[in-house]
């Protein structure tokens, strides 16, 4: 609070002020009172109207500064009401008690909304376990009954997996930490599952994967294997369209210092240098997703999000049509446990 935002407040007080002295010293000269007298009055008046001022701004001012130094400090901004610090001002107490009326009514509007989304959340979990049976059944059927048919059809029921899967994540992501569990996850078998469980999608689109990951990472199995199936269809979805590159995928590791990196590598078509900065947004596309790839922008972002839930650093490098690599840092591997 500046001090001409409290006088322009007070603007009222003061002409009031200088108004009763006008009327004060006209009386004094019509009844022919002593002039010093009437200046020295006028004197001590100003005085003592300068320090009630004065001492009012800073009185005003420490309170202020106190309800916002709480303000930037709380997480929740909401409960500023309850947490305003006590005044003598009759109008303090009067705003404080409705602040605190409001933020209540908004408490339970939060409370309300969240308990809708709790439900929504749950609905749509044991919608896709529901919707997994079916699905299940397909592959089955497909596997048992192979041919040009049910290969297309096994295909495009691994797509409706897919999409169900991060429908699942999705809902879950908030609460990933009810959901994981943290153990020595061999990263070789990780990258070789989601190349087997996708083998015919890389086959139909002439994608040859390899694996060199001999190293080990404390993380979640599971989550790591939903991240990888990320980064893997995005590879195969912006594979090349030159017909002399041979589209591949390499998933390898590196070690550095106690930790790994986990990188998975191509040779597509790659992303923008000056896109680079917002693939991990939600809901971007790029130019390769409007680009007839039908892009939904949330792959990327719901890998970025896991990562943060679980430790793990994600970052991309990428040169335009050259290809891709997404590069997870596991910030503790086994190696530690061998020092």
């Amino acid at each position: 609070m500046k001090f001409s935002e409290y006088i322009k407040d007070k603007i009222l007080i003061c002409l009031l002020h200088l108004l009763c002295m006008i009327l004060l010293m006209g009386f004094f000269y019509i009844t022919g009172y002593n002039r010093n007298a009437a200046a020295l009055i006028l004197i001590f008046w100003w005085i003592i109207l300068g320090i009630w001022i004065v001492t009012g701004y800073y009185r005003r001012k420490k309170y202020f500064d106190r309800a916002e130094h709480i303000l930037e400090n709380v997480d929740q901004r909401y409960l500023l009401g309850e947490l305003l610090p006590a005044s003598p001002y009759l109008e303090d107490r009067i705003y404080r008690e409705l602040i605190r009326r409001s933020n209540k009514s908004v408490i339970e509007r939060i409370r309300m909304l969240e308990d809708e989304q709790n439900d929504y959340r749950d609905y749509i979990e044991s919608w896709v376990h529901e919707i997994k049976a079916p699905i299940t059944s397909i592959q089955l059927v497909c596997e048992n009954h192979k041919d040009e048919v049910t290969r297309q059809i096994g295909l495009e029921n691994q797509r409706i997996e897919n999409d169900v899967d991060m429908v699942l994540y999705y809902a879950r992501m908030e609460k990933v930490y009810k959901d994981y569990m943290i153990e020595e996850t061999d990263l070789g078998k990780a990258a070789s599952e989601i190349l087997m469980k996708n083998k015919y999608y890389l086959i139909s689109n002439g994608v040859r994967g390899e694996v060199e990951c001999p190293d080990l990472a404390y993380t979640d199995k599971k989550w790591i294997l939903f991240i990888l199936n990320q980064l893997m269809l995005n590879s195969v979805k912006y594979k090349s369209e030159n017909p002399k590159v041979h589209p591949y995928i390499h998933i390898y590791t590196e070690r550095y210092g106690h930790g790994v990196r986990l990188i998975v590598e191509d040779n597509g078509t790659g992303i923008r240098e000056e896109e680079m900065s917002r693939i991990f947004e939600k809901g971007f596309t790029g130019s390769n997703g409007r680009n007839g790839k039908k892009s939904t922008g949330m792959g990327l972002y719901l890998c970025r999000r896991l990562c943060e839930k679980l430790g793990i650093a994600i970052e991309a490098e990428s040169v335009r049509g050259e290809g891709t690599k997404m590069i997870l840092t596991f910030p503790v591997s086994s190696y530690l446990s061998k020092m």
